[in-house]
């Protein structure tokens, strides 16, 4: 598969944390290409924005038509928008690429509580929408539009994303709503809320990360469980940076998601071993990270590229080692093995650690598990806080 192409039509945030910069690097780390047309300069931090300097309308569709031209496109990203000329030329615009993805992420203000639109511009988001194949507010921006998701969706055609982050409570729920013909008329996304301050930037990486998977030819609902799932991993990721908002982790979101539905990616390995404390230590010395132990039992270690290896003491010496393939689409990928003739010897099982599991043997006998476990790889509950000794 050649790499998703992504157009980003957003604003520049200085800090590095949201806006272009975020959504540059989120399609990076998710195997896309990133093209950009820049709406708006702004002079921000992790503590607000100091000043916004918008980009004319005809440089806009200059940026567009520019990289359309030569490199094509697979998916739109809309972001701050910069004026209301800006967004009704940017929907004309993009009125003319049919059949292509487009996400708007309909920005109005900044995490920090800096305004980055004028009503006149969000008076203008409804053209965005009558062209957008899914928006993406958060809870203050749907009452801004109105406060009612499904209205938006029969009002315009397009899919609606409710992000929940902006809400009470312990869990975190976003809802998808979207027409009739296109699947269930909503869909719930839950997952417990996430304690921290790197939410600078959490509305793009998530709108760009949806751009890009849908370019991958996810359907909707599956688009954005992976993209949920990039934001939350880049969040418990975060640098710790700047003395507000920070921005999230975007670089160390490697491998836990594969650029394609098809392929696996080998992202663990775990290897027998007799004395568990005294291979701890030797792989600490080795400088990897650890971030499970089970004293006597087993271990877990994280290197720099987001490969884990794992320590196990097992029942009997002769155990081999087991390679971890994660899987974007576990029972797709079996499906595709079967028909190849590969005999799986262990069908899918939710394990209690939080993986789903099933497991095969290459020619040489050397047991392979094919897996998904999202967040759970590298951030289970029990991860350690830090490196012991």
């Amino acid at each position: 598969m050649s790499i998703p192409r992504i157009l980003i039509i957003a604003g520049s945030d200085s800090g590095g944390g949201a806006g272009i910069q975020a959504d540059i690097k989120t399609v990076t780390m998710l195997g896309g290409h990133a093209m950009t047309a820049i709406t708006a300069i702004t002079a921000q931090n992790t503590l607000g924005v100091d000043a916004v300097h918008a980009v004319p309308a005809d440089m806009v569709v200059a940026q567009i038509d520019s990289v359309v031209r030569d490199i094509g496109v697979d998916a739109v990203k809309i972001g701050m928008i910069g004026s209301a000329r800006t967004a009704l030329a940017v929907a004309n615009r993009l009125a003319d690429l049919r059949g292509i993805p487009i996400v708007f992420d309909p920005v109005m203000v900044a995490t920090s509580g800096a305004a980055l639109a004028d009503d006149a511009t969000i008076g203008a988001f409804e053209r965005l929408m009558q062209v957008a194949s899914v928006t993406t507010p958060n809870l203050p921006e749907l009452r801004a539009l109105g406060g009612d998701a499904a209205a938006l969706v029969a009002a315009h055609g397009t899919a609606v994303l409710v992000k929940g982050g902006h809400g009470d409570g312990a869990t975190v729920t976003d809802r998808l709503f979207q027409p009739a013909a296109s699947g269930p008329p909503e869909i719930a996304f839950a997952a417990p809320r996430i304690d921290s301050m790197a939410t600078h930037g959490t509305g793009c990486t998530l709108s760009s990360a949806l751009a890009t998977e849908l370019a991958k030819e996810w359907d909707l609902p599956r688009a954005v469980e992976r993209a949920r799932l990039f934001v939350r991993l880049a969040m418990q990721d975060a640098p710790g940076l700047g003395g507000g908002h920070g921005p999230m982790g975007h670089a160390s979101v490697r491998l836990d998601l594969g650029a394609s539905p098809y392929a696996p990616v080998m992202n663990q390995i775990t290897v027998p071993v007799a004395d568990i404390a005294a291979a701890e230590h030797f792989y600490r010395m080795l400088g990897l990270n650890q971030i499970v132990s089970t004293p006597g039992k087993y271990a877990r270690f994280e290197s720099d590229g987001g490969t884990t290896l794992s320590l196990e003491r097992p029942e009997k010496m002769g155990t081999r080692a087991m390679l971890y393939f994660e899987c974007a689409d576990l029972d797709m990928t079996l499906s595709y093995l079967r028909a190849q003739g590969v005999q799986v010897t262990q069908e899918p099982v939710d394990e209690r650690w939080g993986w789903r599991e099933a497991r095969l043997n290459d020619p040489a006998g050397n047991p392979v598990c094919l897996y998904q476990a999202g967040e759970m790889r590298r951030f289970p509950p029990w991860r350690l806080a830090a490196t012991p000794e």
